[in-house]
């Protein structure tokens, strides 16, 4: 199996380095210079560009962030081939999976994943939903490596649907969390309320709620944000506002910011 991943960050490297680990040979390129010295203890290819990372790949797969899935998608289309299956994981909005599709141009299979886990841990063996024609093809290829494919509808769409619908409860979850962490510990009522929730819905481990999820939006806010924008524009794309969706990634990325600055 012949594999290339168009984004090298932390979601390409991961995905990268387990594929490899499952006896898939690999091919990675980024737009930002990486680090020669990983990509040869991952044992991938370092592709200088789109091109030289798709030949010869039975499968691509886009691992950008969610503001560049329609870019990586433009860049890589003039060097795919016919018989080559393009996939996008991003976190976007079904409108911006059809646009993907839409600018790898006519004679380009095309399969969008909705990842409904967090990758870090799991990596590949994370759940994922599919959809497209070649959606079963993908699963029945990228499953026996330890890919945990589930093909739900031919249509595209209906897969990045079902996660940015989740998103919005996790995310937004998220988002509450690291408010009731600052204003619990200003105010001093942390253990009062974290007692109340548990009564009120005792199927939720609150205390390790609190405990978690404000270092996940610490380290992924930026990336987060991006999602929620693109669970607005879904919003918007069905006639619903999303100004939920915008106000939860403004959250993320503030507190992400707040926290980098220390």
């Amino acid at each position: 199996m012949m594999l290339a991943l168009i984004g090298y960050g932390e979601v390409g490297q991961l995905f990268a380095r387990q594929f490899v680990q499952a006896g898939a040979s690999v091919a990675v390129y980024d737009v930002k210079p990486a680090d020669p010295g990983l990509a040869a203890k991952d044992r991938v290819r370092l592709a200088a560009s789109p091109q030289g990372a798709v030949e010869g790949a039975q499968i691509v797969i886009s691992a950008v962030t969610a503001d560049q899935a329609i870019a990586a998608a433009r860049e890589t289309a003039p060097h795919l081939r016919p018989g080559q299956i393009y996939v996008d994981l991003n976190s976007v909005s079904p409108s911006t999976k059809r646009a993907v599709a839409s600018a790898l141009g006519e004679g380009v299979d095309f399969v969008e994943f909705a990842v409904m886990s967090p990758v870090a841990g799991l990596g590949i063996a994370s759940p994922i939903l599919a959809g497209g024609a070649k959606a079963e093809a993908v699963a029945v290829r990228l499953n026996p490596l330890g890919m945990k494919i589930d093909p739900v509808s031919a249509e595209i769409g209906v897969a990045s649907a079902t996660k940015l619908c989740r998103s919005l409860v996790i995310k937004g979850l998220e988002a509450i969390m690291v408010d009731l962490s600052l204003a619990g510990a200003g105010t001093g009522v942390t253990e009062g309320v974290l007692k109340s929730l548990a009564a009120s819905y005792p199927g939720m481990d609150w205390a390790q709620v609190l405990k978690t999820m404000p270092g996940r939006v610490a380290q992924h806010g930026v990336r987060r944000a991006a999602e929620m924008r693109e669970a607005a524009l879904m919003l918007e794309d069905i006639g619903l506002s999303g100004a939920f969706a915008q106000a939860i990634a403004a959250r993320h990325e503030a507190y992400a910011a707040q926290r980098r600055k220390g």
